[in-house]
């Protein structure tokens, strides 16, 4: 097996490759914009045949929401045409795809968790963006999977975490939105869902079940919520003051409620997910690891 990182240099992509080093069995390529930009069909179609790539995770994405709204042509074109790429240039090959995508393509209305049959609706570009690429997966007749994710998190990259472990310590007070529910996900964990799937299922469909998951951490929280155990195991002194979110108006709306229900993955795949505040624990364990090295 010769499995294709895309978007490799992110939370997931790097996650990713630090788990890849432990396994001896495959041969993992990671790439990044600079290395591979999924936008041009005819380098990717080469590449994929040339590296003879048996399958592909794809990290590539426009993930800035709000920036978003201003650049509705390149985010279209990175998050559903890529796809489409992606797509077309696996099916010569018999490859296999897995394509991540977001909780924002529901527009947060519901009120129990969200599963994979639940009617999609997403309220900003980004949202309908990442369904076209859904649908670039789902349409086709190419052996891949869309998993959804949500409020992703890791110790690379920029994210929520870091952000709030660092104004902890600049700030007295935080003021945090309380009325947004969803579920922090560690990219960590997502990337070995990843690794699970695609290495394990290399003889097998990995679409034989269904074309769309679900999988965050276990359990719901809002934004407060989440900045707040942040800031405790950051052992951080730093109040955190719950505000609704009209009081911190953003260019793209958010979906108010995105928890999402991860019964099918687990089931399919045999596997067990982490309460997202153990997760959390083992990030900021991570964190601090990292910086005192």
């Amino acid at each position: 097996m010769r499995i294709l990182i895309t978007g490799s240099n992110g939370q997931l992509g790097s996650e990713i490759r630090d788990l890849a080093s432990l396994n001896k069995t495959t041969d993992f390529i990671f790439t990044d914009l600079h290395d591979l930009d999924i936008c041009d069909f005819n380098a990717l179609n080469n590449f994929i045949t040339e590296q003879k790539i048996t399958g592909v995770i794809n990290c590539a994405a426009y993930t800035n929401v709000d920036k978003a709204e201003e650049n509705s042509e390149i985010v279209k074109k990175v998050n559903s045409e890529g796809v489409s790429n992606l797509v077309n240039a696996l099916k010569p090959v018999n490859g296999k795809l897995i394509h991540i995508s977001t909780d924002y393509v529901f527009d947060g209305e519901n009120s129990q968790p969200y599963n994979e049959l639940d009617p999609v609706n997403p309220i900003g570009v980004y949202g309908k963006s990442k369904r076209g690429g859904e649908l670039a997966v789902i349409n086709s007749s190419m052996d891949g999977i869309v998993i959804r994710t949500s409020w992703l998190y890791s110790s690379y990259g920029d994210n929520f975490v870091k952000k709030i472990l660092d104004l902890g310590l600049a700030k007295k007070e935080l003021r945090i939105v309380f009325d947004q529910l969803g579920t922090p996900t560690y990219a960590r964990d997502l990337a070995k869902i990843c690794l699970n799937i695609i290495c394990k299922n290399s003889s097998n469909k990995i679409s034989e079940k269904r074309k769309i998951y679900h999988y965050s951490n276990e359990g719901i929280a809002s934004w407060f919520d989440f900045a707040s155990e942040i800031i405790k195991l950051g052992t951080i002194v730093c109040k955190v003051v719950p505000v609704l979110t009209k009081e911190f108006p953003t260019k793209a709306k958010r979906p108010h409620y995105s928890v999402l229900d991860n019964t099918n993955i687990k089931n399919d795949f045999n596997i067990e997910i982490p309460n997202w505040r153990d997760s959390l624990k083992a990030c900021i364990l991570k964190i601090n690891k990292n910086k005192d090295q």
